[in-house]
């Protein structure tokens, strides 16, 4: 993309082969070597540059950029020959994100997390669903403060003229890179291999920033890009070509899925990859997690023979993967490998591993300093705390107030052709446990106290940049909405008592734990999901419903259920992540009746300021009331059995008080934490619930 960059490079590469101490003719009298290369891989940065919570106001040894540097270090002096790559959703994510994004770049400004990374020596970057989520042209600026080049393959100018004097139908960025790298072989001997890299992102940038894409860039399919590139690339003369997709595994038993988001196993199958850099799932490979994959070796780190590594998130993890090269008849291979994610902290045992590195700090504590005073902007005042550490198993007040807000939103700013339609809302968790895949992910709940709020409680409560967005659906799209959502639960033997798991955390992620306010359910767990985690039909459960006792009440007490709820019109308000999603019914454009320019995270700011009543001195006359109005529940199971239905949250002292002080049901916490170090607790679904 940046072609004054590129040519550096090339520069760069000519100049240090002119130094080298061999000639051509010596090294064509070389017919054998053997080279280990280590590649470096940082993933889903998400601007957590510092080692430090900005919601909690404290450092944290689990996160940041500032500490997975030390493991660089570190890990570069274990071998003769390296590189760094990194593979995106980079600039969102994190407060020190929204700052910079609220402040904006001028010309000849550095964005901290280039400020940080240019101090790493990168040889190449990829680009991130999230790196759109600014729009271009704050992605354009950004990107210019970058002293690596960035490489991806599968997003194409759209526009008659986009920037750097790219044309229609061309890459909108560099698609591939061929780098010469001077390595040194395990006898001492200097070569020169040539490493490409390529770079991909999920193609369903088009429907998550459709606001500031459509009509500019066009995306296409990861795995038709690289059976076009990869060949290319070898043409060119790469001996070892490197994939950096910002995809997860994705599929595994039918990888070929077009357009699909997560398609890193697929890449496996795509001839000339030698190994594979991946990330977007914010998960860890090799990890016995995935033990269970087929052709999968988490002991090696290889999915389908082919080296891989996924080095989690926020910096937790460095991504390592080490290849040993074998020249033969003028040719080189990759003869063995092996993968590994090093962590930054040591869970179990509530240890860090490394300490920050100095030159981190330095380089952002002036965009530190300033995201310190943006997050402590007041906004107003909350009646009762705000924890997520139940919103998996009732209704809780960190969603609640997500949804109060976002209905006074669309309410207010509905056109007259829609007023009259009744306004629910759908929000789901965001910091819910993560994906408790990791022991970081212990520490990942809502945590926001009664009493004044700032704006870093609004950013606690609401991760993303998202913007409004409403659909109009109809009740039956309603219900298999909800149906959808249900599968965050595995289904639960009535009749078994042996312990058994109501989260379904590997199937599901607590995001797409879509709950639906203005209507009252109940979810059946005793049932078959209808939907998987992309809503997609189970085959042989079409006919199942978890979904139990949906209703509406009218503002005038009258309550509407089966089919006139099946034939009542909707609007629901929402992000635009999920109105354009088009996975979950009732969602995708042809659904949509309003788009604001309002993100979701600025509602909920301006409903906490307007229920908190500002006053002339400087205070509030009121507070925001969050509590939750326990809208949904699980249907109580009917069974002669003693059940043990377990669930995973916070093991902490705050929240062993919010559940026994706000618990809807008897929940008992066991004695042990799991391995992630997560408290688990026993639920008591056979019992009506307390009354709230």
């Amino acid at each position: 993309m940046f072609n004054k960059k590129l040519l550096a490079v090339v520069i760069a590469s000519s100049i240090g082969l002119t130094a080298c101490s061999w000639n051509d003719d010596d090294e064509d009298t070389i017919t054998s070597a053997n080279v280990e290369l280590r590649v470096l891989e940082t993933t889903d940065l998400h601007t957590n540059i510092m080692d430090f919570d900005y919601y909690q106001s404290k450092v944290d040894p689990t996160i940041g950029l500032a500490r997975t540097a030390s493991l660089i270090h570190a890990a570069r002096k274990e071998v003769s020959n390296f590189v760094l790559v990194d593979n995106g959703d980079l600039l969102q994510g994190s407060p020190m994100g929204d700052y910079m994004a609220k402040i904006g770049l001028k010309e000849g400004d550095v964005h901290p997390a280039y400020k940080a990374m240019n101090t790493l020596d990168y040889e190449v970057a990829n680009i991130g669903n999230h790196e759109f989520n600014y729009g271009l042209d704050f992605l354009e600026k950004a990107l210019s403060g970058a002293d690596f080049p960035y490489i991806n393959a599968n997003v194409y100018c759209a526009a008659d003229d986009c920037w750097n004097d790219i044309k229609k139908g061309d890459n909108l960025f560099t698609p591939y890179l061929i780098k010469e790298k001077v390595v040194v072989d395990t006898q001492g001997r200097e070569h020169t291999i040539k490493i490409g890299y390529i770079g991909f992102v999920p193609p369903q940038i088009m429907l998550w920033d459709k606001q500031h894409l459509t009509g500019k860039v066009e995306a296409k399919d990861i795995i038709e890009t690289a059976k076009l590139f990869v060949p290319k690339m070898k043409a060119e003369g790469a001996d070892v070509i490197i994939a950096i997709p910002h995809s997860g595994i994705g599929s595994t038993e039918n990888p070929g899925d077009a357009m699909a988001e997560n398609a890193t196993f697929a890449l496996t199958n795509v001839e000339g990859i030698d190994a594979i850099m991946f990330g977007h799932s914010h998960s860890i490979f090799p990890h016995a997690n995935y033990a269970d994959l087929p052709n999968t070796d988490v002991e090696k780190g290889l999915l389908n023979g082919v080296a891989a590594v996924m080095p989690g998130r926020w910096g937790d993890n460095l991504g390592v993967v080490d290849l040993k090269l074998t020249l033969k008849d003028g040719a080189w291979s990759v003869t063995d490998a092996q993968t590994q994610a090093r962590p930054i902290y040591d869970g179990a045992n509530k240890v860090a591993l490394v300490d920050a590195d100095k030159d981190i700090h330095d380089a952002v504590e002036l965009e530190h300093q300033g995201t310190l005073a943006f997050v402590d902007q007041p906004i107003g005042v909350a009646a009762a705390d705000m924890y997520s550490f139940l919103t998996l198993v009732q209704d809780d007040p960190t969603v609640q107030i997500v949804s109060d807000a976002q209905i006074a939103q669309v309410s207010a700013k509905l056109p007259e052709s829609l007023q009259g339609i009744p306004v629910l809302s759908a929000a789901a968790p965001f910091k819910a446990g993560g994906r408790h895949a990791t022991e970081a992910d212990a520490s990942q709940f809502v945590q926001v106290d009664a009493g004044n709020l700032t704006f870093k409680n609004a950013a606690d409560l609401y991760l993303y940049p998202n913007t409004m967005v409403a659909v109009k659906i109809t009740g039956v799209e309603l219900k298999d909405w909800l149906e959808c959502s249900a599968n965050q639960f595995n289904q639960i033997d009535p009749n078994s008592s042996e312990p058994q798991s109501l989260i379904n955390w590997n199937g599901h992620p607590t995001y797409n734990f879509d709950v639906i306010d203005g209507v009252t359910y109940k979810i059946d767990v005793t049932q078959p999901s209808k939907f998987d985690r992309d809503c997609a039909l189970v085959p042989g459960n079409e006919n199942a419903q978890r979904i139990v006792d949906l209703a509406y009440t009218t503002p005038e007490g009258e309550v509407i259920t089966g089919e006139a709820l099946s034939a009542q019109e909707f609007i629901v308000a929402s992000n635009n992540y999920r109105a354009f999603g088009g996975k979950f019914a009732g969602t995708g454009s042809e659904y949509v009746v309003m788009e604001l320019p309002d993100t979701n995270r600025e509602a909920l700011a301006a409903y906490i300021t307007a229920q908190s009543k500002p006053n002339d001195q400087g205070g509030y006359d009121g507070m925001v009331d969050p509590r939750a109005d326990y809208n949904w529940d699980f249907k109580t199971i009917n069974t002669q059995v003693a059940l043990d239905i377990r669930f995973e949250t916070q093991n902490s002292e705050k929240a062993d008080k919010f559940i026994k002080d706000n618990q809807l049901r008897k929940i008992e916490k066991l004695a042990e934490p799991d391995a992630l170090g997560f408290a688990v607790y026993r639920i008591d679904l056979t019992s009506e619930p307390v009354a709230k």
